[in-house]
């Protein structure tokens, strides 16, 4: 199993934090969302992996996936919650089968593993991804039950590249909406 980090408030309700491949829970989007969670009174449990070379995208997505298993199997908590970025948003399917809400930040839109999920699941979730992402699929997300925040031109990581005072301008319009999800749960 991956590393955890672990930031107690509420034992009743648990929030396990998946990171992307390069973007760990450090990071702005993912250190934001974990400040939402505490401050909204939830205990957040932070994996942090190195994902080993995988041969193929199924593969990758049942490694996530048993990394979320693991993850959760571990809380006794009454209510969980995922939050995943990028290659954390392959525990879609974990998210779908245990009717969990969710937070998927710059979802893998393209992946068969992820859509399928998406497409599937009823618990509140929220989507979060920009249109200059090549992963993101806006008419995808708008197509499901989810809560859906699209950011014109943001990228991946949800910045802008040209202008680094419109990316703070988005991380403070995804920490809100990422806040606003929370509270509703």
């Amino acid at each position: 199993m991956a590393d955890q980090n672990r930031f107690e408030a509420d034992p009743a309700r648990v929030a396990i934090v998946l990171p992307g491949a390069y973007y760990t829970p450090a990071r702005p989007l993912l250190h934001f969302a974990r400040a939402v969670l505490l401050a909204r009174g939830w205990t957040v449990q932070e994996v942090w992996w190195e994902p080993r070379a995988l041969s193929d995208r199924a593969a990758a997505s049942g490694w996530v996936c048993d990394q979320a298993v693991a993850a959760l199997d571990q809380e006794k908590a009454e209510r969980l919650l995922l939050v995943g970025k990028s290659l954390g948003t392959f525990a879609a399917p974990v998210a779908v089968e245990r009717n969990l809400p969710a937070i998927w930040l710059t979802p893998l839109c393209g992946e068969r593993h992820v859509t399928g999920a998406l497409t599937a699941t009823t618990a509140p979730t929220l989507l979060v991804g920009g249109t200059g992402d090549p992963t993101w699929n806006g008419d995808l997300a708008r197509s499901t039950k989810a809560q859906v925040l699209e950011i014109p031109g943001a990228d991946h990581g949800l910045e802008t590249k040209a202008d680094p005072v419109n990316s703070a301008d988005i991380l403070r319009e995804v920490v809100a909406t990422v806040d606003g999800f929370v509270a509703r749960l």
